[in-house]
């Protein structure tokens, strides 16, 4: 990659560095993705692009193809509820969205570019890092996409990568979401 590519982005991006994404027992994670992955996400294609992989993605559009839509979608007319995305392997929150727009405009632009699109207060930024490249990641090695900026940061995720489930207090998956 070399220095041409490494940049810097404002706050309140946190930077982080290669050492995120160093070997650890199960690729770039310490674990593997877990089983029963929210939306109908595929496992294998989960554990491949969160653990051994820096810089590919699901295909695009992957998402509608899931059950997303039709759980997250309000039906009463009501503005939707805020929803936790958690990371594939650890579990810990990565993004809540929509933040500041409504549902619609969440899908509406996650559907202009192909993977769901978050921004800047939708991060959760006590477990997401940015690297100089724009290479978004887990505090814990997952690979989540990358940030491509358009006026301001616009963070393209695998869903594959998000569709984990949160743990309890003694570090088992909850599978009430």
């Amino acid at each position: 990659m070399g220095n041409a590519m490494a940049k810097t982005f404002d706050p309140p991006v946190v930077m982080g560095d290669e050492s995120i994404m160093s070997k650890k027992a199960h690729g770039t994670s310490n674990v593997p993705v877990q089983e029963n992955l929210r939306w109908k996400c595929d496992g294998s294609t989960a554990d491949r692009i969160c653990n051994f992989n820096r810089h590919y993605a699901e295909h695009s559009g992957y998402w509608k193809k899931t059950s997303f839509l039709e759980e997250e979608t309000p039906t009463d007319n009501t503005s939707a509820e805020e929803i936790t995305f958690y990371d594939s392997n650890s579990g810990k929150p990565l993004f809540i969205a929509p933040r500041g727009r409504s549902f619609e405009a969440f899908v509406k632009e996650s559907s202009a570019h192909g993977w769901p699109s978050f921004r800047d207060d939708e991060v959760v930024w006590d477990n997401v890092r940015v690297l100089s490249d724009g290479e978004t990641v887990s505090v814990d090695g997952t690979h989540l996409g990358h940030n491509l900026p358009d006026k301001n940061n616009r963070y393209c995720i695998n869903l594959v990568c998000v569709a984990g489930r949160p743990m309890d207090e003694s570090g088992n998956i909850k599978s009430d979401l």
